[in-house]
């Protein structure tokens, strides 16, 4: 073992600490710049009191030319690759997340058409975000003139599962010589599974068609419409009903009514279950041009 020269200090030089300690504090203190959504221009009162995703720095505004971006800083060690793929494992982390970028998203939609960004849209500072952002300026601003006066609405349509559960497995009777199952036993005994089958199809294809035929209704009523993948039964929880349309529709605010009233309708004429949501932001439409 070195021994140490007398005099010689027991801990690593003022200077390299100090060096260390400023680096250590600057990871800790660095922040990037989370983005929200792209509107026209914004009232900054209207993000006032809002959380966000990070307690301690305000929701704000971001200039981009014509257009206005919602923002907030964020601390970059907290908002990490690593971190993210943290929140997506955690359910309920990735709820309160999607909740509070949800609810400043909303809060700048009430003011106006609002292009809400996906989860995690992050930038390294202001500057890069302006840049990165202003060289889609052309789609945010034909994205704004698409949804202006218009809002989301969801509708899913269930109906009931299968017909009959399937027959039970018992053997057709054996005649008393101990030979094979009778023929007219046996023939009733197919015919039988044959009908159940022919059942089912027939359900699916009634179900199908029903699907198809709310969806050309509400269809005639949106200006644009996107058909999502329906949830399993696995999925909702309800293993007795199957959901057959999970859609969005992108509805003038003024055709509204004539929305609700056109679900109520189909519900009496096809004994579907249809559940309705809305209005939403039209997350669904924001993206297209």
């Amino acid at each position: 073992m070195t021994r140490e020269q007398p005099g010689a200090p027991e801990s690593v030089p003022a200077t390299e600490t100090a060096t260390e300690t400023e680096t250590a504090t600057e990871t800790e203190t660095a922040t990037e710049t989370y983005v929200y959504a792209v509107c026209r221009r914004l009232d900054p009162a209207a993000l006032r009191g809002l959380a966000g995703l990070a307690a301690g720095f305000p929701v704000r505004t971001l200039p981009l030319g014509p257009l206005t971006a919602v923002v907030q800083h964020v601390p970059a060690a907290g908002f990490t690759e690593d971190a993210w793929q943290q929140r997506l494992s955690d359910r309920a982390d990735l709820e309160r997340c999607a909740r509070a970028h949800h609810e400043v998203v909303t809060a700048a939609a009430a003011c106006g058409p609002t292009v809400p960004l996906a989860l995690a849209t992050l930038y390294r500072g202001d500057e890069r975000a302006q840049q990165a952002l202003d060289a889609d300026r052309d789609r945010f601003a034909a994205a704004l003139a698409r949804i202006e006066g218009h809002a989301e609405w969801g509708v899913k349509v269930s109906l009931p599962t299968t017909v009959p559960e399937a027959p039970q497995s018992v053997p057709p009777a054996t005649p008393r010589n101990g030979g094979g199952p009778s023929g007219g036993a046996g023939r009733a005994y197919l015919e039988r599974k044959r009908g159940l089958h022919q059942a089912r199809e027939q359900h699916h294809d009634r179900a199908l068609r029903t699907a198809e035929d709310i969806d050309a209704t509400l269809s005639r009523l949106a200006t644009a419409t996107r058909r999502l993948r329906p949830h399993s039964p696995e999925m909702t929880g309800e293993r007795h009903r199957l959901q057959v349309l999970n859609a969005a529709y992108l509805v003038r605010t003024v055709r509204e009514k004539e929305l609700l009233d056109a679900v109520e309708l189909l519900r009496r004429r096809t004994g579907a279950e249809v559940e309705v949501s809305g209005p939403w932001v039209p997350y669904s439409f924001a993206g297209e041009v």
